[in-house]
Order: structure tokens, then C-alpha cells, then sequence
């Protein structure tokens, strides 16, 4: 990849994330002061940053406790935040989904809740029904993040296995007015999809939960099946006062780079930013349209950046293959544009992890899938494994930029000269 197209395909990275910075987001949407005591909780990837943004812009009291993964903490003066394991859920998640819990008991109609909410928060709340331990929790995230399952569906299933998600955290603070702050990692920007929705309830149900485990064929165990209960609905009376904010999205990030892109004088193109699917097949989708516009100017014209966003899935086959959704698409893709010397990618997940390792993501190029086969690696026998780390490491082309602060969603940027 030549230097001018890597470093743009960043500075298009880089807008994306600038665009959910939280103390952007968050300044418009700060609530007012209550007559009672202000208490900040929350869960995800990027919390920590959101609630030290968050108790930077609070003129008053406050105090408060909210969970990020290992690594993703940030210093904060008043609330207190606790690391945990993502995306299996680790005892420390459990012990911080109690101190929510804890923090919001007791409260008055004159008291506020302010919740911080992003991508990863599933994970980080590990509340298993009365009856059920940590390890039942843990076999039914792996067998949801193995089955390839669409994000929307296996939140539905996480929100009726929980004592915390699916608004129950929301119903806990009442008579309490909670104030829901979301960076929205989820196609559609449902705010109750967000983390599980565990101060937004909505209307999806037990029977939904049943059909869609009936559906995809899932082998849950029994007692996970047994434990299932049903969510609050949204018309409970308990959320009548409540607030629900979507403050960042993969949206409003998708248009920050179109706009930054535009400013280099590229034209750009949104595909859209909530593309869900298995993400080898999203994969050759997405190269398929480069190759058009780069052999026929059709549909658009070059030179271009085509960008999208949303959230693909991965059917394991390998469960000791090393990646994770943005690399296993961009695998297929490098295969799919073999020759096509014209085309520069980056696709990486805004958090700043991608799946199993420290890499946001990867580049790739029509050179790409040649260069992986003469360092000794197959692309096609590693997509084949999921090992698209391995094959990306072994041209030294992973994206590592670290924790960003934010997540909304997958980020890929295509540059076609």
C-alpha cells in the first residue's frame, strides 16, 4: 500500500472517531440539575471515557460506578470504574453489575440516575437469573458469538438472561428519573439494543427470545433455556419519567469521514452504516463494487471512497482461529480484488479491538492476497480457518491504534484511484 493512500485511509479513521469524542456529544445533552443527589453508572468499551467527559462538564455533586473492559479504564475523580472481561464475561463483570444495582437502591423521585451506555456493556453485566452462575452465562455468549448470529437477535436472548439488561437496571433506580446516554454500536441505532438495553426496555419478548433460539438452531444448555424470563416492556410505568439519548452513532461517524474525505478533494460514498451479515460474505460484496467502479466507473466514479459501517458476524469453524469481524471481512475482500492495484482498504472496529488480539483491524490492497502467499500463508486456507490476523500479521498490515474511547460499530473505508 503506498504511504499517501495509508495515511488517508487513517485520517478518515481518525474523523470517524473525533465524531463521537464524548465531550462533543455529550455537552448538548447534559440533563439538568435534580434537587436530589445526581449518580452516574454505566457499561462498555468506551464508559470510562464518557464518564470522565462526563464528570468534566457536571457542574455539581455527583458520584457513581461504571464497568469497561481490561485495559479501557480512564481516570476519573467521582465515579468509580471497575475493568472487566469482554466479550466473555469474567466474575468481575458479575461484582460490577451488583455495585449498579447497589448504586441505584434507595433512591427518591428528587434523585437522578445519569446512565452511560456503548457497545460492549453485554459482556461487562454479567447478572445471571436466580438459580444460574457465571458459567452459564459464559457458555451462552460463546455459543452466541459463535453461531453468527445477528447482534440484534442475541441481545434479545442476553436481555431475557439477566437480572440487569432488558431495563431491569432502569426499574431498579425507580422512582428515580434515569437519563439513558447512548454511543450506539448496533445497525439502526436502537438504543435498547445497545449493551442489552439495561435502561432501555423494549418490546421484544420471551416468545421472541424462544423463536429466534428455535430458529438459528441454538444448543443452549437446559438450565440457561429453563432461567429465560421475561423483560419489562417499555408502557411499565416505572420508565414514564425516564430519558433515552442516542448521542453517537456509526451515522453520524460514517458522514464526519465522507466529509473529511471530501475535504482532500475525494468524492465519497455512504453505502450505509448498518450492513449486517456474515462478514466474509460482506466481504466480497464490498469488493465486488470496488471492482466495478475501478474497471468501469460504474456505479461510481473514480477516484472515490466508498464507506460503510454496521456490525457482520462470524460462523466459527475454528474455534482456535485468531481475529475477528473487520479482518475476516477484509480477508475475503484482499481475495476477491487480487490484481486490482487501484484499490486500497481499511476496515477496523472503532472501539480498537477486533475480536481476539490487540488490532483494530487491517489494510489491504489488490497486492494483498499475492503477498500473504509468497510470507507463506494461503488467504483462502486462512479465511477457510478464520485466521485473518495471521494471514494480515504476516504482511505486517494489521491496524493497531489501541483503545479509541468510543465504539460505534465497524468502520470500513475502500479508496479506489
Amino acid at each position: 500500500m503506498q504511504p499517501a493512500d495509508r495515511e488517508f485511509l487513517i485520517s478518515l479513521f481518525d474523523a470517524a472517531i473525533a465524531a463521537a469524542d464524548p465531550f462533543i456529544v455529550l455537552k448538548p445533552v447534559m440533563p439538568a440539575k435534580p434537587k436530589g443527589q445526581t449518580i452516574v453508572i454505566g457499561a462498555g468499551k468506551g464508559v470510562a471515557q464518557m464518564a470522565q467527559a462526563f464528570e468534566t462538564l457536571w457542574d455539581g455533586p455527583l458520584s457513581g460506578v461504571v464497568v469497561t473492559r481490561y485495559g479501557y479504564a480512564a481516570p476519573c475523580k467521582h465515579i468509580d470504574v471497575i475493568e472487566a472481561a469482554h466479550p466473555v464475561p469474567d466474575a468481575a463483570g458479575g461484582k460490577a453489575a451488583q455495585r449498579l444495582l447497589s448504586a441505584v437502591a434507595d433512591l427518591n423521585s428528587d434523585d437522578l440516575v445519569v446512565t452511560l451506555i456503548c457497545g460492549g456493556g453485554s459482556a461487562l453485566l454479567s447478572a445471571p437469573p436466580d438459580g444460574c452462575t457465571l458459567k452459564d452465562e459464559q457458555l451462552l455468549n460463546e455459543v452466541l458469538l459463535a453461531s453468527g448470529v445477528p447482534i440484534g437477535e442475541m441481545n434479545v436472548i442476553r436481555k431475557h438472561f439477566s437480572l440487569i439488561k432488558g431495563g431491569r437496571l432502569a426499574a431498579a433506580a425507580y422512582p428515580a428519573r434515569v437519563v439513558s446516554l447512548v454511543v450506539s454500536d448496533v445497525p439502526g441505532d436502537n438504543p435498547a439494543q445497545v449493551a442489552s438495553g439495561p435502561t432501555v426496555p423494549d418490546g421484544m419478548t420471551l416468545e421472541d427470545a424462544m423463536r429466534i433460539i428455535q430458529t438459528r438452531n441454538l444448543e443452549l444448555p437446559t438450565a440457561v433455556l429453563n432461567a429465560l424470563s421475561e423483560a419489562p416492556q417499555p408502557d411499565d410505568p416505572r420508565f414514564a419519567n425516564n430519558e433515552v439519548h442516542v448521542i453517537a452513532s456509526a451515522r453520524l461517524s460514517l458522514e464526519a469521514a465522507a466529509s473529511k474525505a471530501e475535504s482532500a478533494d475525494i468524492a465519497s460514498v455512504i453505502l450505509s452504516d448498518s450492513i449486517e451479515g456474515e462478514a466474509a460474505d460482506i466481504g466480497i460484496m464490498h469488493a465486488a463494487i470496488a471492482r466495478e467502479v475501478a474497471l468501469r466507473n460504474r456505479p461510481f466514479k473514480a477516484p472515490i471512497v466508498i464507506l460503510s459501517g454496521g456490525e457482520t458476524t462470524v460462523t466459527l469453524r475454528n474455534r482456535d482461529g485468531r481475529g475477528g469481524r473487520n479482518t475476516e471481512f477484509l480477508l475475503a475482500f484482499a481475495n476477491a480484488i487480487q490484481g486490482q492495484t487501484q484499490i486500497a482498504a481499511l476496515a477496523a472496529d472503532t472501539d480498537g479491538i477486533d475480536g481476539s488480539e490487540d488490532n483494530a483491524g487491517a489494510f489491504a490492497t489488490g497486492e494483498t492476497a499475492a503477498a500473504m502467499r509468497a510470507a507463506g500463508t494461503d488467504p483462502r486456507v486462512a479465511l477457510a480457518r478464520n485466521e485473518a490476523w495471521d494471514a494480515f500479521a504476516a504482511v505486517e498490515t494489521l491496524f493497531v491504534p489501541g483503545p479509541t474511547g468510543t465504539n460505534v460499530n465497524d468502520f470500513r473505508a475502500i479508496l479506489v484511484r
